[in-house]
Parts: C-alpha cells; sequence; structure tokens
C-alpha cells in the first residue's frame, strides 16, 4: 500500500521559542595556525578569535568595528611539525617551544574570553572553510580546557556553505578565491591569525547579509 504523504509548510513564527536573550547567536571568527594537518600529532602555534556580530533570527547585525580581539601564541605539545607549514605562517616554532602560552591557559582564557563577549547569547564560531579550524580549535578545547568548549560540540557556521547556498553554485565552486569584489573583503590575507580572522569576519557579514541569486549564475 502506498503511504500518502502531506506536506506542510513549516511556520517558525508558531514553533515553540525561548525568551529572545536566549534565542541570540554571537558570531565568532577564528583563523589558527598550525604546524601541520592535524591536531595531536602537531600543534596550533597562534589563534584569533574575532567578535563577528549577533542574528537573533530576524536581523543580523555586525559589529562597528572589530576590536574585540583574543590572540594567543602557543608553546607547541609535540616534536612533530611540517617545515612547509611554518613556511606559510612565518612562526618562530622554536622561540614558541620557550616563550609561548600553555596550552591549558590559552584555551581556558579563550574560553572565558568568548563567554565574556557573548553574555546570555549563544557563542557560534565560523570560519572559512570551517572543517580546519573547527576541528583544531575544539580538540584544543577539549583537551585542554576543563570546562570544554564555548561553542558546544556542534554551534558553528561554515561561511563556505553559506556562499555556495546563497550562490546557488557547488562547493568546489564555492573557494575564497572566486568571491565576487562586494562579497570580499578589502584586507590582504596574511596569515597571521589576527589579520586572517577579521579579514574572515568581514566576508562573514557580506555574505549573511547578501540576499544570494536567483536561479542565475554566480
Amino acid at each position: 500500500m502506498l503511504r500518502q504523504t502531506i506536506e506542510t509548510p513549516l511556520n517558525f513564527d508558531e514553533l515553540p521559542t525561548e525568551p529572545l536573550e536566549h534565542r541570540v547567536d554571537a558570531y565568532f571568527s577564528a583563523d589558527v595556525e598550525t604546524d601541520g594537518p592535524i591536531p595531536g600529532p602537531y600543534s596550533i602555534l597562534s589563534f584569533a578569535i574575532v567578535y563577528a556580530g549577533s542574528f537573533d533570527g530576524r536581523q543580523f547585525v555586525r559589529p562597528a568595528n572589530y576590536e574585540r580581539v583574543f590572540y594567543k601564541e602557543l608553546r607547541p605539545i609535540s616534536d612533530d611539525f611540517q617545515q612547509e607549514a611554518l613556511d606559510v605562517n612565518k612562526l618562530d616554532r622554536e622561540k614558541l617551544r620557550l616563550q609561548g602560552d600553555s596550552p591549558e591557559r590559552a584555551m581556558s582564557d579563550a574560553f572565558q574570553w568568548v563567554n565574556d563577549i557573548a553574555g546570555k547569547s549563544k557563542p557560534v564560531l565560523v570560519a572559512y572553510p570551517l572543517s580546519f579550524d573547527w576541528t583544531w580549535l575544539y580538540w584544543y578545547f577539549i583537551r585542554f580546557c576543563k570546562d570544554g568548549s564555548p561553542f558546544d560540540y556542534s554551534r558553528c557556521f561554515d561561511i563556505k556553505t553559506a556562499l555556495a547556498v546563497k550562490a546557488r553554485i557547488p562547493i568546489a565552486q564555492a573557494g575564497r578565491s572566486r568571491l565576487d569584489a562586494s562579497l570580499s573583503s578589502a584586507r590582504l590575507h596574511t596569515h597571521h591569525a589576527i589579520d586572517d580572522a577579521i579579514e574572515q569576519a568581514e566576508i562573514f557579514a557580506n555574505i549573511f547579509e547578501w540576499e544570494g541569486v536567483r536561479g542565475s549564475s554566480f
């Protein structure tokens, strides 16, 4: 027997809701510079987290500036590294072995900072692409911060996916190099965590506010 399914459009205004302050997302753009491809065998050498705006389900509010920044340079957690990674970020790994912050202190301080900035809102990590920076930061928060991750286990937003959906293009075509000038940032991509996190925050806001395309090529 065939089962007939009647689809009723969802009316999100009628769904149960929490108080407004519990429904607001606070977005944080993050950039991580490492000495290899995966956490554990390799290490975070520096990372930056920048407040990137808020959304209550109806209105997105971008920050007036990007001065709320958290930045740390960390002591490596192993002896393994890939020279090509250091060639990109130009960080002095030997100096960081002596002077870098401990991962425990860095991640605990980051946890506190994110929650202080978010207040009653829910912190959400954004990155472009998300997979790399989320993997590293989540692993480090769980491994080194007694309170875990301020982004829980899944509060995250992939800018690359958002572009693909709004531009109606495949993920393979949604790389940063294909961004239209109207969605891009005027900042250079320097591979310094602060610069790149702010650049990414601007791109995030541009794409979030963009209405996208309807049935035309990007």
